[in-house]
């Protein structure tokens, strides 16, 4: 997917809830309260797309008994074949946060959000840090490798760093409750998985209770110690429970940053 165009239907959440123009505001506010959306398409009887319905509408508008009084009729939608780069742009100029997804024939599909256009991003962005270091590492032990996207035991994960920080571990939390969290970067060697990138969201994973980490696997095809590994023992890194939690101080670019400001301040 990263090296074709990324259309908005291989993003787009499909199993959508939509509503009728003849349910009651009661109605969908319940529906609001238990599916923890603050918005919904619109469909009529013969299943197209009328309009959309948030709780902004029933805050600034006058109450009615049917939501089809309620909801915004003049809505942005996209086809599914709308390339992402699109759509975000689209998104961005309006100021909305979520577009309904019509086919050819009008009908609703699905839906897409921010969300999703950050999911799209990362999904496409991190395969290309992956080629780099997949060649770097054949060109460095002169040998062909294998990569595979899977999903990695994070018992077997060998870590290769020896702090995180906490601030950051947060971050990567919350990335991994929402489904945004970048794959890993994993080296085989041997039988051993040595974590290359991503000892935050490995970490936050763990604390989590996740028992498996998505990840990228560069498999040598043979056993070789890795220069990160010599390092690591030396160190005393050798599980996730080695590696310390800094939470007396901010990640280095996010003080950095801070700091900038304060003598832009000044």
């Amino acid at each position: 997917m990263s090296q074709q165009k990324a259309l908005v239907k291989d993003y787009m959440t499909k199993n959508v809830i939509s509503v009728s123009p003849n349910n009651s505001p009661e109605e969908v506010l319940k529906l609001m309260k238990k599916s923890n959306h603050n918005g919904y398409p619109v469909e009529d009887e013969n299943g197209q797309l009328v309009g959309m319905v948030s709780a902004f509408d029933f805050v600034v508008k006058d109450w009615s008994d049917r939501i089809e009084d309620l909801m915004t009729k003049d809505i942005v939608v996209a086809n599914e074949n709308l390339s992402i780069n699109d759509a975000s742009r689209v998104m961005f100029r309006k100021g909305i946060s979520r577009m309904p997804v019509i086919n050819s024939e009008g009908k609703l599909v699905g839906i897409i959000t921010n969300t999703d256009m950050v999911r799209s991003h990362i999904e496409r962005s991190t395969p290309n840090k992956v080629e780099y270091f997949k060649k770097t590492m054949e060109q460095l032990y002169g040998m062909k490798t294998k990569k595979e996207h899977m999903l990695v035991d994070t018992n077997k994960l060998r870590p290769t760093q020896d702090r995180v920080y906490a601030d950051e571990l947060e971050g990567r939390m919350y990335e991994l409750k929402r489904g945004l969290a970048e794959p890993a970067i994993v080296v085989k060697t041997g039988e051993r998985y040595i974590l290359v990138d991503g000892h935050h969201r490995c970490v936050a994973a763990k604390k989590l209770g996740c028992k498996k980490i998505d990840a990228y696997v560069i498999d040598l095809g043979q056993d070789i110690k890795l220069g990160m590994e010599k390092t690591a023992d030396k160190a005393g890194i050798r599980t996730f429970e080695d590696i310390k939690i800094i939470d007396d101080d901010k990640h280095p670019l996010i003080a950095l940053t801070e700091s900038l400001q304060d003598v832009e301040r000044r």
